[in-house]
């Protein structure tokens, strides 16, 4: 992007028009008569710079608003592609939609608050077709609060430098968000009230830009291109001449007013069911048809929105996810059959809130639906092992546990958080853990534990001494369950650890040393349980497999502790913390593991939503006994550009289930190499 922020660097900062709209000193000519590829060029003493706006055969002064980038924390995509009319069958009106509108035609006898909205902004709207109206309207005030600022006395920490949005982030994620790319000091653009006909394709290069002005031109069509300015909060195309609008703006899911006011519009794409920040679409003025009218007027934006939302056609499923054949270990060629290793997180039906996933449809969301789609991804990628996580107990010992076992041979164990100690049976059925399932017909389990992190920290007297261990571990319920599998055909071993650490990305330490605390259990668990279950003769194989949501990103402290063997005291996550011993020697284990899709750089995502879109779920092995064979690979990119978040018609979890083939290395013996078969 470095030809954009060369371009974006020439606008400058003037002082007479701080955190407003951009003056140029001279105007823009445009003398093209192309449609969709010619560009208005500004000049302003600074150097010429272009807006972009094609169409265009007078002249005019642009104005640019600039404000204070708010860190708008997004990643969002579209659903489905297509523009249809979801109420054809249903009455259409000929009129405005509003109650009463200013052509006088009525919907109704009685104004609610709603309609009564709708007529305000729109008047609103209606007063300002001048050309540049809202730039013009913010550089009045900006040089009214400069004059005022200009008055404060010496000394004081207000400045013109202090004036700012007040706008905040629009969205937050629990572990990372993308963050608009830093191009201009303004992020608003008013470019309405100049009767333009046609928008370059180029205006959509603007990717930082948060409020965009198009009111009252001589727009037809808004081109989809538009769904690449991904960090909108405002949008205004009222006093156009639109009788469609792009299915593209339910890919804007910062938006918050859509303002349509006075416009051709009979129907609205249901892709805008998605706009689930929308807090204001703008459509009086529009002969828009039944029941968005009677929506509007009873529930106001939001009941347009749901409705949008829930009456979405489906789309085209994605293409089926790449199997990856891999060779890490090319003298292992002849070692004979492999083991698969399932790692998901179900979205427990609790936190599947409409509250949380509001972009989701409401029968897509419910948990009759997700579970009988969690259940077929089980099944059909059938594999040895299965590593669940956020999956309450009574869904797993009445429906998961009875349905694997009678389908496809599995047997499972299941623990729930540390929270259901303190509950009665019908509160504990509802507290979510992890599930490890395996085929009967290879594995046999030979012990099970689970690793409450609360316990462990509490029966551990070094650690119990820290206040940041009392404060901030303790009071975080995660798990990680422990099996010890041997291998029917072989006799050879598995450790499984399959985790939940906690979520919230102010605990960084919290997720590090629960991981610490996770493998030191892995290794005392296998030093007894290898004394336990000691076999005659040649001793089996033992090999060890962590997975799960470890809600924590390639870079941080988990996945370098676990990979690299070690974390030194003063690593950014924890050095900040009183965590005795580790606060003193770091963090070590003598497990060499390695992630199973360090291989290749192929994992887009393992989590997506709307303001995550990120690699937080694992699958580790160890590398002296065990080599990758092949795995699963991501999700068809074309199915997520065109999507906002998971999950959705085809995606039962806002997570995506990870599936690795391991082979077994062969092991020397005396008497030569054997081979390990599992």
């Amino acid at each position: 992007m470095n030809d954009k922020e060369d371009h974006y660097s020439q606008y400058k900062y003037h002082p007479f028009t701080a955190q407003g709209y951009y003056t140029p000193a001279s105007g823009i000519t445009h003398s093209s008569t192309s449609q969709l590829s010619g560009s208005a060029e500004m000049s302003n003493g600074y150097g010429n710079h272009h807006m972009f706006v094609s169409g265009m055969q007078h002249r005019f002064s642009a104005q640019m608003h600039f404000q204070k980038m708010p860190a708008h924390n997004v990643h969002s995509g579209m659903g489905h592609n297509h523009m249809i009319n979801p109420y054809a069958s249903q009455t259409t009106m000929s009129s405005p939609v509003s109650m009463q509108s200013s052509s006088g035609t009525s919907l109704g006898a009685n104004v609610t608050s709603h309609i009564q909205k709708q007529l305000d902004m729109a008047q609103t709207s209606r007063m300002s077709s001048s050309p540049h109206h809202h730039a013009r309207v913010h550089a009045t005030s900006s040089r009214s609060n400069l004059s005022s600022a200009l008055n404060i006395k010496a000394g004081s920490t207000n400045s013109i430098n202090n004036l700012s949005d007040s706008r905040t982030s629009v969205a937050s994620h629990t572990v990372a968000q993308e963050q608009p790319e830093r191009a201009a000091d303004w992020t608003s653009l008013d470019l309405g009230g100049m009767m333009i006909h046609n928008l370059s394709k180029e205006l959509f290069r603007y990717r930082f830009i948060t409020s965009l002005y198009l009111n009252h031109n001589n727009l037809t069509t808004i081109p989809p291109e538009i769904a690449n300015l991904r960090f909108l909060i405002l949008l205004d195309l009222s006093g156009n001449k639109l009788s469609t609008i792009p299915a593209e703006l339910g890919l804007l899911t910062t938006l918050k007013e859509l303002l349509l006011f006075d416009n051709e519009l009979t129907f609205l794409p249901p892709e805008l069911g998605q706009l689930y920040q929308l807090d204001t679409i703008g459509l009086e003025g529009n002969p828009i048809g039944e029941p968005l009218p009677s929506l509007l007027q009873k529930d106001g934006t939001m009941g347009i929105i749901t409705y949008l939302r829930d009456n979405c056609p489906v789309g085209t499923p994605p293409a089926d996810r790449e199997w990856i054949e891999l060779d890490e270990d090319s003298s292992n060629k002849t070692a004979s059959e492999s083991i698969t290793i399932m790692c998901y997180n179900t979205l427990c039906q609790k936190y599947a809130t409409p509250q949380s996933y509001a972009y989701t449809p409401s029968w897509a969301l419910s948990w009759e639906y997700r579970r009988d789609l969690i259940l077929q991804d089980i099944l059909n990628y059938n594999a040895d092992i299965v590593c669940l996580q956020e999956i309450d107990m009574g869904q797993f010992e009445d429906y998961f546990k009875v349905q694997l076992a009678h389908l496809a041979d599995y047997e499972g164990v299941f623990y729930p958080k540390s929270r259901s100690k303190t509950m009665n049976e019908y509160e504990r059925r509802q507290v979510d853990g992890c599930a490890t399932l395996f085929k009967t017909t290879k594995f046999r389990m030979l012990e099970k534990f689970n690793a409450e992190f609360q316990t462990i920290a509490m029966q551990r007297p070094d650690l119990r001494q820290s206040q940041d261990v009392l404060n901030r571990v303790m009071v975080k319920d995660n798990i990680a369950v422990m099996t010890y599998l041997e291998h029917i055909g072989s006799g050879d071993r598995l450790m499984i650890a399959n985790a939940h650490l906690h979520w919230d990305p102010a605990y960084c330490d919290v997720k590090l040393i629960q991981t610490a605390m996770m493998i030191e259990e892995v290794e005392r668990l296998l030093s007894v349980w290898q004394k336990t279950h000691r076999t005659e003769g040649k001793q089996p194989t033992v090999s060890t497999i962590v997975c799960g949501d470890l809600n924590s990103l390639p870079q941080s402290g988990v996945v370098e502790f676990l990979s690299q063997g070690h974390v030194s005291a003063d690593h950014d996550d924890i050095k900040a913390f009183n965590y005795e011993p580790y606060s003193n020697g770091g963090l070590t284990h003598k497990l060499s593991l390695k992630s199973a899709y360090s291989h290749v750089d192929v994992m887009d995502f393992t989590n997506f939503t709307p303001t995550f879109c990120g690699v937080i779920d694992y699958i580790w092995y160890t590398t002296n006994s065990l080599s990758v064979a092949g795995l699963l690979s991501h999700v068809d990119r074309d199915y997520v550009a065109k999507s906002v978040g998971f999950p959705n018609a085809h995606h039962p979890s806002d997570h995506i289930p990870l599936v690795v083939s391991l082979r077994p290395k062969q092991a020397p013996t005396a008497s030569g190499p054997r081979k390990v078969v599992f």
